[in-house]
């Protein structure tokens, strides 16, 4: 029965930002995190039309990292530590905002030629307290450095963390468990009873775990204790995240997330005074603070 090893079951909020959708399952109401993880976005499956592309204008972090994962197209990451780099399909782009960082993320010009397609996972992860105010930082992390685990008539790619006897090279803050899933048809994987806090999430295909069967694009909590198996009979594509339980709450304002309401109220007033940093490169535009945020938690 379901309700031996599903703690939750997340319904997600979906948006639509013109050219694609973007499905949020964490912050939400009935959960704000699962382990470190605090936002869980899909973007996409999409295509946009040839001279489009994606541009999010620079914006604001303190207090997490935000990790981004693509299943296809690219993106160009710059920031305000001067960073560009290009992140591609199996690869991870991880940046640390810590006291506070700017960045952009936008369609490579070679990606808006041909018509771009975006497909993949962002996620924010909050930092322990004592990680919180650390100085920012960035990494991309490559796919062919990301262990990739063969199971029965399935694949995982170890995005973070520990999973399978194999390690990830990413930077972890805190106990961390990140994957992406590949089924074929027939295909299963076991999921472990490996730290405080798991989900899984379909994204493409379709999935059973414990012969339950999955929806894309809501997120699945697991009871602690309990090991699954996860299957497939035609094929299909999940993430699993998790880590460890944070003892104490974290709050969530539109790009800030932080242990401490005042810290982001200061982070507000600091980004509408311009006391950030600018994006080398990209210091023209940028995204003002919203009356009304789409990225809330909840008391």
């Amino acid at each position: 029965m379901p309700e031996d090893f599903i703690l939750q079951t997340i319904e997600p909020t979906t948006h639509d930002l013109g050219g694609f959708k973007v499905h949020r399952t964490l912050p939400s109401r009935p959960r704000t995190m699962v382990g470190p993880f605090i936002f869980f976005d899909q973007m996409g499956p999409a295509h946009l039309p040839v001279g489009d592309g994606i541009d999010v204008r620079p914006h604001p972090h303190i207090n997490l990292s935000t990790v981004t994962y693509l299943f296809e197209g690219a993106i160009d990451h710059r920031d305000s530590l001067g960073t560009l780099a290009t992140i591609e399909p199996g690869a991870v782009n991880l940046m640390t905002a810590g006291h506070g960082i700017v960045h952009s993320e936008r369609s490579p010009g070679g990606e808006r030629t041909k018509g771009p397609a975006l497909s993949g996972i962002q996620t924010w992860l909050a930092l322990p307290e004592r990680h919180e105010e650390t100085d920012p930082a960035f990494e991309h992390v490559a796919s062919g450095e990301l262990p990739v685990v063969q199971c029965k008539e399935a694949s995982a790619r170890v995005i973070m963390g520990t999973l399978w006897g194999s390690t990830a090279p990413t930077t972890t803050h805190a106990e961390t468990i990140y994957a992406d899933i590949l089924l074929e048809p027939g295909g299963s994987v076991p999921i472990d009873d490996s730290t405080d806090e798991r989900c899984v999430y379909l994204a493409m295909g379709e999935a059973e775990l414990e012969g339950m069967t999955l929806e894309p694009q809501k997120l699945y909590v697991l009871k602690p204790g309990i090991a699954a198996t996860l299957r497939s009979r035609n094929g299909g594509r999940v993430m699993l995240a998790g880590g460890e339980a944070f003892a104490t709450p974290r709050h969530v304002w539109w790009n800030f997330v932080s242990s401490s309401r005042d810290r982001i109220n200061e982070a507000k007033r600091a980004w509408t005074a311009g006391e950030f940093p600018r994006v080398p490169g990209d210091e023209k535009e940028w995204i003002p603070i919203p009356e009304v945020p789409k990225t809330v938690s909840y008391p």
